[in-house]
């Protein structure tokens, strides 16, 4: 079973996390709960009609947690590094090793800066549209791919993409992530 590595505990990483665990890859999530959403309060996200930022993250780490998802609180990670055959991630207690790695870190882009990410012009590091970074199977979501876009479900909708592209390149064609009534 290929594994997924996520760095960060916000909505774009707890969206990843959900994806690929859900549908059948081993997902660990590292998470230091320092989170924007701490300070926020959502009354624009789509299909919440008010709701605090730290009861949307309590509520989304729930979720995660209903699909088994490996959570790491208050693990930092302090290194990604390519092994040839993925990443390994470097945190206070140890290392892991993934197939892909997700980060999901705000605007801190200096673990996609020291894994050796391209960067655009306007210094957020270059992702394509599924959210791939020019580093084979690292992926980068969030505030650090858009410059002053700081949007919980923008966030959210990146760290979907980056999950749906890891089951693509795992399922060998398009993967669409798509429940029905029968489902739930």
């Amino acid at each position: 079973m290929s594994k997924v590595a996520v760095v960060g505990g916000g909505p774009a990483g707890l969206s990843a996390a959900l994806f690929t665990e859900k549908n059948g890859l081993a997902t660990t999530l590292f998470d230091t709960d320092e989170t924007w959403m701490h300070k926020a309060h959502l009354f624009n996200y789509l299909g919440i009609e008010s709701v605090d930022g730290t009861t949307f993250v309590e509520e989304s780490r729930e979720q995660i947690d209903s699909f088994g998802v490996d959570k790491r609180m208050d693990a930092e990670v302090t290194a990604v590094t390519e092994t040839g055959t993925g990443f390994e991630l470097a945190t206070d207690s140890g290392s892991v090793d993934s197939d892909y790695v997700i980060l999901a870190t705000g605007a801190d882009r200096s673990l996609a800066e020291s894994l050796g990410c391209a960067f655009t012009d306007s210094g957020t590091v270059d992702v394509d549209v599924t959210m791939e970074t020019s580093v084979a199977n690292a992926y980068a979501t969030g505030a650090m791919v858009r410059k002053e876009e700081w949007q919980a479900i923008i966030s959210a909708g990146d760290g979907a993409a980056a999950g749906l592209n890891i089951l693509t390149k795992e399922k060998g064609e398009h993967f669409h992530d798509f429940d029905t009534p029968a489902d739930a």
